[in-house]
Formats: structure tokens, sequence, C-alpha cells
């Protein structure tokens, strides 16, 4: 029998209230999810902090098994893989690269499958996390010990809210909690506040899908979703296919909000029958029509906090850039430039690298497909890409390049030099390898402000490429025109592209029909319903230790075995602290903890010289994520910091006070740490932007600051920053800081609460200020982690099994 909850009267008051506490964002609650989803960048951190923790529960004569995920765990390795070399063939050389640089990374996950039981992995050159989640992982309704339910998910990575396109609630945390919900612990969260996110109308011709979910993060920005939970209905749904909302989902953490979700409906039941679930789609649609939740997109008896009206009809196609997913702008606007009078001469503005990439477009199939028909009209016309622009395809998925093989677009898109170079997170997440070698001298000799387009969906500076300072993102059709075009000051709408075999081509000349991208959608029907199966050979053939415990590699610079701090945070909240930086708006996850190539003059680049590596074993930082001492190093490497006590230097480097020396960051954090002086950051607006990064919070805590202070923090990296054990501080009025302040909040740390005002007295030569900050540790267990100073130094306080207890009914 399949049992199901029923509400009875005497809970009716009670739901109310639940249902009130939902709309406006107030009251908290304990969430366990039912999975949690990890791509290797997070997920292998993740691991080895379980592993570790296996180590210290044998330490104490505890069985090190107790230490295990209690809930299915999926993980995609997708973010090793880096676009060395493109056009043909490169997919199989860039793949192999890929297994020799990270065979001890890939041998740790190869025991982590035998070591815990409900770990899945799924091995390199198969596709992204998000865009397999999507078409074979996700069930929309699970069956389990006698119960049936809603699925639900988190995972370590920011776009996990994909999910959400196939009416799956799911959003991205930090690797920590994703660790402390694999270990029973629950997400501890204050229950958002939810917008009614309202599409009406239809899309008119040759719009995209990227074109929406570009107008719909600058429209939202706007608004403000932070801490929200996005509800999408309306009739513009009828004209969007799930692969489309999943577009629209992915980008939730562009629009600030914590999910974006859209009905588990009709739509999305015959999406799963069709991708090879016919089972899940048979069991979900029992359940949703006897509870009954069955979405009716057009219900009108809905209650929001807030509610937006999006009309379709009025989205024109658009390009996002040069920093920022929500700069949008009509492809009718380019920057203006001065540009060289020879065409061998790079000017600010020309395009150096495009790329089809990302689960975000990837994953759409319209899109590809227009894609390749564009690039099929752009071969026809005579038009070609220039040498000098590093162009690559690398999909989210094998059913991509099944489906361009059976209509014959691979050979064009080929032609214009986006061959496929691979099957992960590539150009994307900054694994774009390097530029052609006079393309990157001469950016190097004359500091030229060149660009790179992408179908991806994070464009912030220093990203793409450390050379690139300006990168856009679109569909992966106006992708292959602005490479034609070759540059980014272009009207698109008007002039040519370039020069074709009967004169000048414009876009509209060579923009496929929305007629001519659905008969190729019914022609591909077939390779789109049959996900191929996991590539596994050479996964299979690589060596596994097996045992209880991870046998770790004495000589290894990837897997360093995580020593766990058990420091807590006692006596006053803030004791003569000083600021390491001083930061301005926008503060991203990749300033704070670049996931890019090592450069060797960083401080990371000249330990792995020290160590004998040559410059080109370097690998990335998010490769070398298991290596504690090097990530400490890597924190604020981006030479992009917006560091104010950096002066004329990159902003990799700050001002030590009382010295008044400038050095790098890590040095500046040891000489305070010898003198047992506590630290702090300041930065402004929306602090910790952009991807759900462990080692930006624990990078922070490594350096030995112990709080945070911003005028508002992104919600991700601030929960993370509360689970490592480092406070994070709110001011509504900042006043101006030189850096050489000192910085003291009096109340004892056994009195802090959620949300409580604090008094921050601020020293300087010239005397003393005080202004008010607030606690934004939103919950009481947050309070009770940080005051233990952070998750794992509690779990390894506490006996190893009682971790595992944590999660209720076990």
């Amino acid at each position: 029998m399949i049992r199901h909850a029923v509400i009875s009267g005497r809970d009716r008051a009670a739901l109310d209230v639940a249902i009130r506490d939902l709309l406006e964002g107030t009251g908290s609650h304990p969430f366990h999810p039912y999975r949690v989803l990890l791509q290797d960048a997070s997920g292998v951190p993740a691991l080895l902090d379980i592993a570790a923790l296996r180590d210290a529960a044998l330490r104490v004569g505890r069985d090190p098994e107790t230490i295990t995920p209690v809930c299915p765990v999926d993980l995609v390795v997708d973010h090793s893989i880096r676009a060395e070399k493109t056009g043909h063939g490169s997919d199989r050389y860039n793949l192999t690269i890929e297994y020799e640089e990270n065979a001890e990374r890939f041998g740790f996950l190869r025991w982590a499958e035998g070591a815990f039981d409900r770990l899945s992995v799924f091995p390199p050159g198969n596709g992204i996390v998000h865009q397999i989640n999507l078409e074979r992982l996700t069930s929309g309704v699970v069956a389990q010990n006698g119960w049936i339910f809603p699925e639900t998910l988190v995972g370590a990575d920011s776009h996990t809210p994909m999910a959400n396109g196939l009416g799956v609630l799911g959003w991205g945390v930090g690797g920590i909690e994703a660790t402390a919900v694999m270990l029973g612990h629950p997400v501890d969260l204050l229950l958002p506040p939810v917008v009614g996110l309202e599409l009406r109308g239809k899309p008119r011709p040759g719009l995209m899908t990227m074109d929406i979910a570009l107008a719909l993060a600058k429209r939202l920005r706007d608004f403000g979703v932070v801490g929200s939970c996005l509800e999408v209905f309306g009739s513009g749904l009828e004209h969007l296919s799930v692969e489309e909302r999943a577009t629209i989902a992915n980008m939730t953490p562009e629009y600030g909000s914590t999910a974006t979700l859209f009905p588990l409906d009709d739509m999305a039941l015959r999406y799963l029958a069709a991708t090879g679930r016919s089972e899940a789609a048979a069991l979900a649609g029992w359940f949703l029509s006897r509870m009954p939740l069955l979405d009716k997109a057009n219900d009108v008896n809905r209650r929001y906090a807030r509610t937006l009206s999006i009309d379709l009809g009025a989205i024109m196609p658009a390009v996002a850039g040069p920093s920022l997913p929500h700069q949008c702008n009509p492809i009718s606007n380019g920057f203006s430039t001065t540009r060289g009078e020879q065409s061998d001469i790079l000017s600010d503005g020309d395009v150096v690298m495009a790329a089809i990439t990302s689960c975000t477009n990837t994953s759409n199939p319209r899109a590809m497909i227009a894609a390749g028909l564009l690039a099929r009209n752009a071969v026809e016309s005579g038009l070609s890409v220039s040498p000098r622009i590093k162009t690559s395809l690398s999909p989210g998925s094998r059913m991509v390049s099944a489906y361009l093989r059976r209509l014959d677009l691979l050979s064009p898109l080929e032609k214009l030099g986006f061959a496929i170079s691979g099957f992960g997170c590539m150009t994307c997440v900054g694994n774009s390898g390097e530029l052609p070698d006079n393309v990157a001298k001469e950016i190097r000799t004359r500091k030229v402000n060149v660009a790179a387009i992408l179908s991806g969906n994070r464009n912030f500076q220093g990203r793409i490429h450390p050379l690139i300072r300006s990168s856009y993102l679109a569909s992966p059709p106006l992708v292959i025109a602005y490479a034609l075009a070759g540059r980014m000051d272009i009207d698109l709408g008007s002039e040519p592209l370039a020069t074709g075999s009967h004169g000048p081509v414009r876009l509209a000349d060579i923009w496929p029909s929305d007629s001519e991208i659905e008969d190729a959608l019914k022609q591909a029907a077939a390779s789109l319903s049959k996900p191929s199966a996991p590539v596994r050979e050479e996964w299979d053939a690589l060596p596994a230790a097996t045992g209880a415990c991870f046998p770790w590699p004495s000589e290894s610079n990837y897997l360093v075995e995580p020593r766990f701090s058990s420091s807590e945070n006692r006596g006053a909240v803030l004791e003569g602290a000083r600021a390491l930086l001083l930061l301005g708006d926008n503060v991203t996850t990749d300033h704070i903890s670049p996931v890019g190539r090592i450069a060797a003059d960083s401080p990371a680049g000249r330990m792995l010289t020290h160590l004998g590596i040559p410059e080109s074993r370097f690998n990335t930082y998010g490769a070398r994520r298991g290596n504690a001492p090097l990530m400490r190093l890597g924190t604020f490497a981006n030479p992009n910091v917006p560091n104010r006590l950096a002066g004329d230097r990159p902003g990799n480097w700050t001002r030590h006070h009382p010295s008044g020396a400038f050095m790098p960051i890590p040095d500046a954090a040891s000489l305070y740490a010898a003198d047992e002086t506590p630290l702090i950051i300041v930065a402004g607006k929306q602090y910790g932007i952009g991807s759900a990064r462990d080692w930006a919070a624990k990078g922070t805590r490594e350096l030995g600051i112990a709080a945070v202070l911003a005028e508002s923090f992104e919600r991700i990296h601030r929960a993370n920053l509360a689970l490592v054990g480092v406070l994070p501080l709110q001011w509504d009025r900042p006043i101006e800081l030189a850096g050489d302040e000192i910085f003291h909040i009096e109340t004892a740390a056994s009195d802090l609460f959620p949300g409580m005002p604090l008094q921050l007295r601020i020293e300087t030569p010239s005397g003393s200020k005080t202004v008010s900050v607030i606690c934004r540790l939103d919950t009481l267990n947050e309070v009770a982690l940080w005051r233990g100073g952070g998750f794992l130094a509690q779990a390894l306080a506490r006996d190893p099994a009682e971790v595992v207890r944590g999660r209720a009914g076990l």
C-alpha cells in the first residue's frame, strides 16, 4: 500500500499560519531534501571532508563507516575538462589530458564510489551536471519505504535550480552545507517570500529562450528578489517547452532568487516519458492527480508576497555584458571603440573567443538546432570566422551531438570552428584554455580590451580568461553571429556581419525561420528521446583503493588530508580587528576564490613552482580544491579584486597595518596571524554573488578573517560564511574607511542571537566612532554553528556517529 498524508480539520489553523509564513517569508524550517547533486569541483572537497571525518572517527575508536551519506548523492565529473585544443578531434585530446592531469582526484572518486553506498558518479566525458540531472536523474515524484512524495534536492552548484524547469524544487547551496545534508543535518532556512512571476503572451518570431532569461535577469535584479523564491505561471507557459523552462530556471542565481519553480504539469510529465522515464511519469501523474497538485498554469487562485508580470512578446533579442549577466542590451546596441587601421591589429571590442557552452543553452534543442542551421546558412553564404578567434562547442550531454549529427549540422558548425571540444563545463566556468600566442602577446603589449562571447550564464570580469576584460552572454546562434562579425561594436539589426560570396551578408539573411527549426526538431525527435548510456570505459579502468578509510597519498599536491580546527568563537564578538581588504559592490565568488588557471606569479603558482611542478602542469584552482594550503594561497588571487587597499597594484595585493607595507594578501594574513590580530573584510552591496563556491568561505576562514561587513550578501555565500565560523555583519549606512582602522564589537559571543543589532566601534588615528550593524546569522542553528567554530569543527567535537543520526528517523 502507498500511504499519503491527509490534512485534518484541527490542523487547518496551523496550515493557514504556515501558508502565511511562506508568503511573507517569516519563520524558519529544518528542511531535509531527498537527494544531493554535486559536480566534481565542489563534490571532491565535500567528499574529502567526509573521508577525513572517517579518519577522525577511527582515531577515537569509533566505526568509520557510520560517517556516510544518508541520502542519495549524484556526482557528475564536469568541471575538470579544459578547451586546451579546439577543432576537429579536440574532444578526444582534451578528455585524455583531463584524465592525465586529474588522475589522483578521479582515483579518490573511484574509492568513494565503493566506500559510500548512496553515491553514484557520472564519469568525465558525459556532460554537465545540470543537463544530465534534467535529462536523466530527475523523476519529479519519489516512492520510498511505502511513501510517495515530491522530489526535492539541493546541489553544491548555484545553477541547481535548472531542475525547477521540470517542476522539481531544488536550489544551490555551498559545498559545506551540502556536506551537512549528506551527513543527516537539515538545511536550516528561513522560509523565503514567494514572488509570482507571470509570463504572458507569445515570444516574437526568432526569439531564443536565452533572450528571455537575460531580460528576466535585468528586470528581476531591478525588482529585487534576493532571498525569494519565484513561482512561474501564466499563459506564456504554453509556448515554452520543458527545456526552455529549464533555460530560464538555470539562471536563477543571476536573478538573485533562490528558486524559479515552474509547474509539474502535463508538459513536464510528457517530457519525463519522452526521455525514457515512463514509470516516473506515470507515478508522478497518479500522485499529482490525487493530492491534487497537478498544476494549472492559469489558475487565478494564487497568493504571492509580490507579483511581476512579463510580456514575452515585448522581449527583443539581446546580449548581456561586459561583466554581469543582468547588463542586458538589445543586439542593436554595440559599444563604441577606436578601431585599428589595419585588419590584423586588435582593437577594443574585437572578439577573440567565441564558445557555445554551458548547460544553460546546450540543454535547449531549439537553441542548438537554430545555431546549427545558422551555421549551415553562413557557410553556404561564403562566410567564415577569423582564425584569431578561439571557437569551441562544449555540449552539456552526448544527446546534443546525437541530434546535431542526425540533422547533419555538425559539419557546418565545424567549418566555422565550432567543433566539439568536449562534453563538460569548459569556457563557461573559465576552463577556456589558452589564446593563440600572437593574440595573447598583442593583448599584453597593447592592453587591448578584447571580448569573449559565449552562451553561458556567467561573465564576471576575469572569469572566462584572465586576458579578456569584457565578456558577453548570448544565445548559441548569436554567439556564431558575433564570431562571424568579429567584433562587439556592431548593430546586428542593420549592419552586415561580413562580406560573403555574393556581397554583404546581414544577420537576417542567414537566421533560420521558426518553421525550419520546428521541422528540424521533429526530425531529431528520435535522438531526443534516447539518452545514451554513460561512457565509463576509461573510468572503470582507473585503479581504485578499497576500504572504509581513504589511503591519503603522502606526496600528493592534489589531495591533502583536511585537518579540522576545533577552535570556538568565545569572548567578545570582535576584538581589535584589522581590515584585510576594502571592497566595493558586486564582489563575486570568482573574485574570492577563482576556479581558472593558476598564474605562475601568484602565491599558489610560486608554491607549485617550489614543489618542482612546471607551469604547464599547474592545472586550475578548481582542480586543486583538495589541497587546502594551496587554496588558502588562492583566496582573493583574482587580480581583478576591487581592493582599495591595493593602491596601484593588482587587487590580489593589500596593505598591511600598522607597517604600511604592500604585499600579497596571504602574506599579510600570515603577519596578522603571527600577531594574533583578527581580520575583517569590508564590502559593499551583493557581496558573494556568483557560484556556490565552498572555498570562497573556507579560504576566507583560512586567512584568519573573523567577520565580513557588507551592505548586503548573496544568499549562498552568507550561509557558507556562517557554516565555517565567519560572522556576516550588515550595515545600512557605511562610512568611508582608510584601511588603518581597528574594529571592536564588545558584545559577548555567548549573547549573540539571529538578527541582533550590534554596535561596531571603529578606532582611527584621530579618534573613534560607533556605527550600528546587524548580525546576519539568520537562525539559531547558524548562531550555534558559528559559536562552535563552524560545522566541521562541531562535527569533529561530537561523537561522529551522532552526525549521521541527526536526520529524522535514523
